[in-house]
């Protein structure tokens, strides 16, 4: 016979068969069968059928079992009588068949009540069966069905072996893990922050809401009832936990299987020592789903990033990228790894930031292919979604020259956290948007600022250039537009001359007019800052402007050549 415990894990599931089923067999029909009490409890699932005889029956028994007996050697009433239904009402038995004529004319009275009071079924027979034919048929089905589990816990077990030595990506796993389970499947971290999620056609809302509301102190997130919830764990180190929510049974036990694929995660983890498979999965997860426009509602955009640790009630958020600019003197990674922990220190301990690699992002987000070329050349720019209480002060923009106060407390963690041998020059460029308060306007505002890729900084402080959408909203608006090809013939057209004159040599190809004219027209009314900013120069820098005026044939102190060239570069691309 099963191991308590294993039997514990077959059940489960329910593959086990009833008293109610049991009672549909054509053997036990042949008996005429009767329910006298105990019909509350005919869905009891019966783990074997046990021919008894006797009084000393129960101390047999483990639970579970269907009892068949004549009632032969039994006391006919009184206290004995009544001992031994206790005793068999204690073992946890699923049912008693009596067949009625060799022990008992009638079902006594004791056994009666003891079966209602403990809702097991009691079931007599008015003609005579054999029991033998009975057993036989019941075991069948319960042998079946646990060779049932036997083989869907081997094929489970190999399919999620093979992901974890494979090293599969922890989304496939969740996935995988859902569809096995045909039930939503959430995988967090241990704080409680959605790393993975497969929904399995679930409402993500509804599924999200034990991760997205708070999440108790003392514990993790209530989950509903019929949830299985194990940990992910290995070599004494615990890195998250799996959930399943509520679904429908499986041949290998639904708490088998999320133990399975808590496994194959764990592998997974062991192999990326850095652990950044995780750190960074939930958040790009999120962004995909943002820019990829795969949600269906706001409530439900809202519900994943609350999850995912990034609140949206009663807060502002702000849509930003980062980037490091110059020579870092060290490995990108580290350059990557500085910028990360100065923006999360930056908005602690009230704020919220979900980062992202932007390069890192499925093609169906629409990478842009400036952002695609930075990430070639090692310096891949961060996506970054920052929520800050209403009235925090680090949520206000700028509207004068001087930094955002996000940027100088951002400026102030670099100073902290860069190596002292970092070259002087070196930035970290933060592209800031407007912050809002509706998932949408986060949305466009994100997508404006991928758009634009880097322009010109607004404002610096310490190591932080920044660029703001309030405080330049031309330029973002033309990147914005950059791509649709009447545009770009319009700054071909415009800028033709100067673009093959740079890319000539020779005596008076000096390859900078684009440069000399970007530096004008940022500071038009001011030619000696222009010339600053071109690092050449007055007495050069005007006969640039000369040769530039030349070449287009245009007066660059008239306002519409100004407006014209200035759209014209604004749609270059990055």
């Amino acid at each position: 016979m099963q191991d308590p415990a294993d039997q514990a894990d077959y059940a489960e599931h329910s593959p086990l068969p009833t008293v109610r089923e049991i009672l549909a067999l054509p053997e036990v029909e042949a008996g005429r069968p009767e329910l006298v009490a105990g019909a509350s409890g005919q869905d009891r699932e019966v783990r074997w059928a046990h021919v008894a005889a006797g009084r000393g029956v129960a101390a047999l028994l483990d639970g579970g079992e269907l009892i068949l007996t004549t009632g032969a050697g039994w006391p006919q009433g009184g206290p004995e009588l009544r001992t031994l239904v206790e005793e068999l009402l204690g073992a946890g038995i699923s049912g008693i068949v009596l067949e009625l004529g060799r022990g008992f004319a009638e079902p006594p009275e004791a056994l009666i009540r003891g079966c209602d009071a403990h809702a097991v079924p009691l079931i007599v027979l008015r003609r005579e069966v054999r029991f033998v034919q009975i057993t036989q048929r019941v075991h069948q089905r319960i042998l079946g069905a646990q060779n049932e589990a036997l083989r869907a816990r081997a094929e489970v077990h190999e399919m999620l072996t093979e992901l974890g030595l494979n090293r599969s990506p922890v989304d496939y796993v969740v996935e995988q893990l859902a569809g096995t389970l045909q039930a939503p499947v959430v995988l967090e971290d241990p704080s409680h922050r959605v790393v993975a999620f497969a929904g399995f056609g679930s409402a993500v809302t509804e599924s999200l809401a034990p991760w997205a509301g708070t999440v108790p102190a003392a514990g993790s997130p209530t989950v509903p009832a019929g949830s299985e919830r194990v940990p992910v764990e290995a070599r004494g180190t615990r890195w998250g936990a799996l959930t399943a929510l509520p679904g429908p049974a499986h041949p290998a036990g639904r708490r088998t299987v999320l133990e399975l694929g808590a496994f194959a995660l764990a592998l997974g983890r062991l192999a990326d020592a850095e652990g950044e498979q995780w750190l960074q999965f939930g958040s790009k997860r999120v962004f995909e789903t943002l820019l990829g426009g795969r949600y269906r509602t706001d409530a439900e955009l809202a519900a994943q990033l609350a999850a995912a640790g990034l609140p949206i009630e009663g807060r502002v958020v702000i849509a930003a990228t980062l980037r490091g600019t110059g020579d870092f003197g060290a490995h990108p990674s580290l350059e990557r790894a500085a910028i990360e922990t100065a923006l999360r220190r930056s908005v602690a301990p009230e704020g919220r930031v979900l980062l992202a690699p932007a390069a890192a992002l499925e093609a169906g987000a629409g990478v842009t292919p400036g952002i695609e070329a930075e990430a070639e050349a090692g310096r891949e720019p961060l996506l970054a979604l920052i929520s800050l209480p209403e009235d925090d002060p680090r949520a206000e923009g700028s509207p004068s020259r001087a930094a955002p106060p996000l940027a100088v407390r951002l400026a102030r963690e670099l100073d902290m956290l860069v190596p002292g041998p970092t070259p002087d020059a070196w930035r970290t460029h933060l592209a800031l948007g407007a912050p809002e308060r509706r998932l949408r306007q986060v949305v466009a505002s994100l997508e404006q600022l991928r758009a634009a890729g880097r322009l010109a900084a607004s404002a610096e402080t310490g190591r932080v250039t920044v660029q703001q959408v309030e405080r330049q909203p031309l330029a973002h608006l033309i990147r914005g537009l950059a791509g649709l090809p009447e545009l770009q013939r319009f700054a071909d057209d415009a800028l033709g001359p100067l673009v093959e004159h740079d890319a000539s040599t020779g005596p008076g190809h000096s390859g900078d007019l684009l440069r000399v004219l970007d530096a004008y027209l940022t500071n038009p009314s001011n030619r000696s800052l222009a010339a600053n900013r071109a690092r050449l120069s007055r007495s050069v820098f005007y006969q640039r402007l000369a040769l530039i005026e030349e070449l287009l044939g245009v007066d660059l102190a008239d306002g519409e050549t100004i407006a014209t060239l200035t759209v014209a570069l604004l749609a270059r691309p990055v």
